[in-house]
């Protein structure tokens, strides 16, 4: 069973999420754009979803999935039963939904090794504390023309150039970021 904070877990940690109460409701949002949005008591949750695939959904598991409000069919937007979705289906979605209102550019983070995403969010958010300890001392820095060893050259380096895109490859050591390359 999927709980809302099981939602929050893997919502929160794609890069540029956060959440915001609006009008007593928690809401995951990226900018202005909500992904997902929560009941009031926190038992189903609305996501970004296709319209043209919406029915089809809905009709696939009609115990689980269910049409939003009159008023905001017009949405591309859809919602569930926590308590009637597992684990992975609740990710899948979620991170569907998130992929809706972010740059194609980011799309690959949640699937690459852990903690992929959270260093780019970190690096994209300026949180050079945060990102210090993702990355390995020992690391390599492949970006276009530029290749660095060390975690204090890249963060050095990192500091004084626009934020970069993200990586298309990443080797994960001892829970931090071994190899990066673009």
């Amino acid at each position: 069973m999927v709980t809302a904070d099981d939602v929050r877990a893997v919502g929160l940690a794609l890069p540029r999420a956060y959440e915001r109460m609006v009008n007593r409701r928690w809401k995951l949002r990226v900018g202005q754009i909500v992904f997902v949005a929560f009941s009031r008591d926190e038992t189903d949750m609305g996501f970004g979803f296709p319209k043209a695939e919406r029915d089809g959904l809905i009709e696939s598991d009609p115990e689980t999935f269910f049409l939003p409000p009159a008023s905001d069919l017009r949405y591309q937007w859809v919602c569930a039963h926590l308590d009637r979705l597992d684990h992975d289906e609740m990710r899948e979605l979620v991170i569907d939904a998130w992929r809706m209102c972010t740059p194609k550019m980011l799309h690959e983070l949640p699937e690459m090794p852990v903690p992929a995403a959270a260093a780019w969010a970190a690096l994209d958010a300026g949180e050079w504390g945060e990102l210090r300890p993702l990355l390995h001392p020992h690391l390599h820095w492949h970006d276009g023309e530029v290749s660095l060893r060390g975690r204090s050259n890249v963060l050095r380096h990192l500091q004084q150039v626009p934020t970069p895109k993200p990586p298309t490859e990443v080797e994960a050591r001892d829970g931090q970021i071994y190899r990066w390359s673009r």
